[in-house]
C-alpha cells in the first residue's frame, strides 16, 4: 500500500542543533529561580495558613460577648447588690485581667440587637428571678434550681459561636461554684452540701437562628471564597487571553502552537481594554454563581438583589486588582496578586477563625484585606438581614476603596511606562 503522507524529515532541524534535557538539567542556574521562588512560597503559604489556626483559644483577644443581669431580686442580707450584679461584676472583673473577652453589659433588648446585628458572638444572660431562686435552695420553697441562659450565635460563624459559648458556661459555672460555696457552708445535711457545691443550672440556646442551609455560618465564607476566585482566575485569564489575541503572548494547546500579529496599542489602553472586560464578565459569573449556589444547591439568601448587586461589585474590584497588579508587575504580576488576594487573605478573612482569635498580624491584615471584608458584607445579608451596623456599611465603602486603588495604581504605572517608551514588544508581522 501506498500512502501520500512524506516520511518525516530526517535531516538537520531547520533552526540548529536542538538543546537536550539531559545536557541542560545539569545547568545550576537553570534550577536556581524557580528553586528559590517554589521553597519561598512554600514556606510562606505554610506560615500564613497554619499560623492563623494554631492556638485560637491562646491568641484570644476581646472576644464580644454580651453580659445581661437582669435579677430582680432584692440583695442577700447584708449585701448591697441581687447576686446576678455580684456575678456579672465578677465575670467582668475577671476578664478585664486576662483582655481575653471583651464582656458586654446591656439590657436584654440590647444584647437581642447586638446578637441580630453580629457585633457579639453570644450572650450570657442571668434571669430575672435568679437571686429568688438561689435564696429558696436553702428552704423548703425550692422548686427548681437557679439558671443561667446562654446564647449562641451561628451567624458569625460556628468556631466563634462555640468559643463564646464555651467562655460564657466557664463562667456561669464558676458563678455557681462561688454561689454553691457560701449555700453548703451553711448546709448541715452531707446531701445538701453535694447538691448545693454547684447548684446553678446552664442552659444554651440560639441566641439568633440562621437557616438549616447555611452551612453552620460557613456558607458566607465559601460564598465569599467563590467571589475571590471568580475575579482572581478570570482577571487572570482575561490578561493571557488577551495578550494572546493582541499578539503580546503565544498560543499553546496541546501541540499547536500560534502567535498573531501584533497589534500596536499602548500598556494604557491595553490595561483600560482589560478593565472593561473585567466588568463585562464578571456579570457572567456573578451570575452563574448565584445560580449554582442558590438555585441549584438550595443555599438560604435572602436579599437576592442586594447579594446580586454586592456579589458582582465584590468580584468587579478583585479583578480590577488582579488586572492592574499584572500591569505593573508583568510576568509576576500573577505571583503577587494571588499573595494580595488569596495566601494573605484566607487567613485573614475571619470568616472560619474569628479575627479575636489569631495572632495580632492576622488583626492587622484583616483591616484592610479584601476576603475580610467581603466576608462581613456577604454574611450581614445572609444571615443578619443586610443591615449596614451588621458589616454591610464597611463593606461597601472598602470595595469603593478596592476599585479606586486598583484605578490608580493601574493607570499611574502603566502612564509612568508609556511616557518612558517602555513598550511591551516592538510588533511583529505576520510570517
Amino acid at each position: 500500500m501506498s500512502s501520500d503522507i512524506p516520511p518525516p524529515p530526517h535531516g538537520p532541524h531547520p533552526h540548529g542543533p536542538q538543546a537536550r534535557a539531559g545536557t541542560l538539567v545539569r545547568r545550576p542556574k537553570l534550577w536556581l529561580v524557580p528553586t528559590v521562588l517554589s521553597s519561598l512560597v512554600a514556606l510562606l503559604l505554610s506560615l500564613l495558613y497554619m499560623g492563623g489556626i494554631l492556638n485560637p483559644s491562646d491568641n484570644l483577644h476581646r472576644l464580644p460577648i454580651a453580659l445581661v443581669d437582669e435579677d430582680q431580686g432584692p440583695p442577700p442580707p447584708g449585701q448591697r447588690k441581687s447576686l446576678g450584679g455580684q456575678i456579672t461584676d465578677a465575670i467582668v472583673a475577671a476578664g478585664s485581667s486576662k483582655d481575653d473577652v471583651d464582656w458586654r453589659r446591656m439590657d436584654r433588648a440590647a444584647a437581642q440587637e447586638a446578637l441580630a446585628s453580629g457585633t457579639v458572638y453570644g450572650a450570657l444572660v442571668v434571669p430575672k428571678d435568679f437571686t429568688a431562686s438561689v435564696t429558696a435552695l436553702a428552704t423548703a420553697r425550692a422548686t427548681a434550681r437557679p439558671t443561667m441562659h446562654v446564647l449562641t450565635n451561628p451567624g458569625v460563624g460556628s468556631l466563634g459561636s462555640s468559643m463564646a459559648s464555651q467562655i460564657s458556661q466557664s463562667a456561669a459555672h464558676q458563678a455557681s461554684r462561688d454561689i454553691g460555696g457560701r449555700l453548703s457552708a451553711s448546709a448541715t445535711a452531707p446531701t445538701a452540701r453535694l447538691l448545693l457545691a454547684d447548684p446553678v443550672e446552664v442552659t444554651t440556646s440560639v441566641g439568633h437562628p440562621i437557616g438549616r442551609h447555611s452551612g453552620l455560618g460557613l456558607t458566607a465564607f465559601y460564598y465569599t471564597l467563590l467571589l475571590v476566585l471568580a475575579g482572581f482566575i478570570g482577571g487572570n485569564m482575561l490578561t493571557s487571553g488577551v495578550d494572546t489575541a493582541l499578539g503580546y503572548a503565544d498560543s499553546e494547546i496541546g501541540p499547536w502552537h500560534t502567535r498573531h500579529t501584533t497589534v500596536p496599542i499602548s500598556r494604557t489602553q491595553t490595561l483600560l481594554l482589560k478593565m472593561l472586560m473585567t466588568a463585562g464578565v464578571s456579570l457572567l459569573t456573578t451570575t452563574l454563581i448565584m445560580v449554582a449556589t442558590i438555585s441549584i444547591l438550595g443555599m438560604d439568601a435572602a436579599h437576592l438583589p442586594t447579594l446580586w448587586l454586592f456579589s458582582y461589585c465584590a468580584t468587579v474590584a478583585v479583578g480590577l486588582g488582579v488586572q492592574a497588579i499584572n500591569a505593573a508587575f508583568g510576568g509576576i504580576g500573577q505571583l503577587v496578586s494571588m499573595f494580595v488576594f488569596i495566601a494573605l487573605a484566607l487567613p485573614s478573612s475571619g470568616a472560619t477563625v474569628p479575627l479575636e482569635a489569631t495572632p495580632g498580624f492576622y488583626r492587622f491584615l484583616g483591616v484592610f484585606e479584601p476576603m475580610h471584608q467581603l466576608s462581613v458584607g456577604v454574611r450581614s445579608i445572609l444571615y443578619f438581614d443586610a443591615r449596614a451596623d451588621a458589616g454591610l456599611g464597611r463593606a461597601w465603602i472598602m470595595i469603593a476603596v478596592g476599585v479606586v486603588v486598583a484605578l490608580v495604581f493601574g493607570f499611574a504605572m502603566t502612564h509612568y511606562y508609556d511616557r518612558r517608551g517602555l513598550r511591551r514588544l516592538t510588533p511583529q508581522p505576520e510570517e
